[in-house]
């Protein structure tokens, strides 16, 4: 298994971390990704330590926290040998103050993740949104308590805007508290919006990317093929999906299958490996989380690691998947001596 540093940080971690999204399946949207239950998430936890990948990633809203709870118990002797990983932000109750990233609602959501985690500290402790209600100061500040109380070692965040991201880097470095480290983002083949200005900040503020639904919910996983019927066995169309319909068309979606299919054949791998390896080769990427809800799953996924894609081969997969830049990016490639694109390769 390869490792790389998150971000800027001394953190090494490997490439591929396991999300823990399907156990549970506390409701009718988590049964949708799955339902694993303390000893079949055990068994595919001792799978991604053989392979390597000792990286898992959860949230407290996953399953109302049974998603915590059933990582934790299946950890269990083990806590030493991995990192965790896990969010708050999102509503997790009834109460007025049972979201967002205020110092009350960060710092009880992060003592009930531990409980339920059975663990005394977090490695990496995420905002899994921005609050745009709660001062920014307010949040960093509760943070870095977090952080010198020894309770979390490392803080990122999710599904931010380059502004919030921007923002929040400058007040942390403002006071001398901690920053974020990394930033868990939605990007893959099928949506490439991350690159706009997610990717030159995290270039520039050295802020490494854990990619999230590098497969875009399964649409990337192989299934889909042109003229052929969706598969009912999907995620998205048992209503588990938590990404919208890609803005892209069918014809290119289409388009960029025909082109791993491509591919994949010549490297002798499948078009989810041939997905996730091109996301390995972008810039900030320090580390994928995959899903699975079986073994197999799972053992597939690790194929995507330890071979890289052709710089020819990156090359065709970018131009079947490239979409027309939205504003200021169309105006600013008309002066490419002023606004130099981020280096790909």
């Amino acid at each position: 298994m390869e490792y790389r540093q998150l971000g800027g940080s001394g953190l090494r971690v490997p490439v591929l971390s396991f999300g823990t999204a399907t156990f549970g399946g506390g409701n009718e949207f988590f049964k949708a990704w799955g339902s694993t239950q303390v000893e079949e998430a055990r068994r595919l936890i001792d799978i991604c330590l053989e392979a390597g990948v000792n990286f898992f990633d959860t949230a407290n809203v996953y399953s109302a926290g049974a998603s915590e709870e059933i990582l934790g118990k299946a950890l269990k002797g083990l806590r030493d040998q991995v990192l965790i990983s896990t969010k708050a932000t999102f509503p997790l109750g009834e109460g007025v103050n049972d979201y967002g990233s205020s110092r009350f609602h960060l710092i009880k959501s992060a003592e009930a993740s531990l409980k339920r985690l059975g663990t005394d500290y977090i490695d990496v402790y995420h905002l899994h949104g921005f609050d745009a209600n709660t001062p920014v100061e307010e949040t960093l500040n509760a943070l870095n308590t977090l952080v010198q109380s020894g309770k979390v070692r490392y803080i990122a965040c999710s599904n931010f805007s380059g502004w919030h991201l921007m923002k929040s880097l400058s007040i942390s470095e403002r006071y001398g508290w901690s920053k974020y480290i990394a930033h868990q983002a939605y990007y893959s083949l099928v949506n490439r919006d991350f690159e706009w200005e997610l990717m030159p900040l995290g270039i520039d503020q050295n802020v490494g990317t854990i990619v999230w639904s590098p497969l875009a919910a399964g649409r990337l996983s192989g299934k889909y093929r042109r003229n052929q019927p969706a598969p009912a066995d999907a995620r998205v169309a048992q209503g588990g999906s938590p990404i919208p319909a890609s803005a892209i068309t069918d014809e290119v979606f289409y388009n960029i299958i025909d082109e791993l299919e491509a591919i994949a054949k010549e490297v002798e791998k499948t078009v989810a490996q041939v997905a996730i390896n091109w996301l390995l080769q972008r810039p900030t990427v320090s580390n994928i989380i995959i899903g699975a809800r079986n073994e197999e799953q799972l053992k597939q996924n690790f194929g995507a690691v330890g071979w890289n894609l052709t710089l020819d081969q990156v090359k065709r997969l970018d131009k079947v998947s490239e979409v027309p830049p939205v504003y200021p990016y169309w105006h600013q490639r008309g002066f490419p001596m002023l606004n130099a694109a981020p280096k790909l390769y």
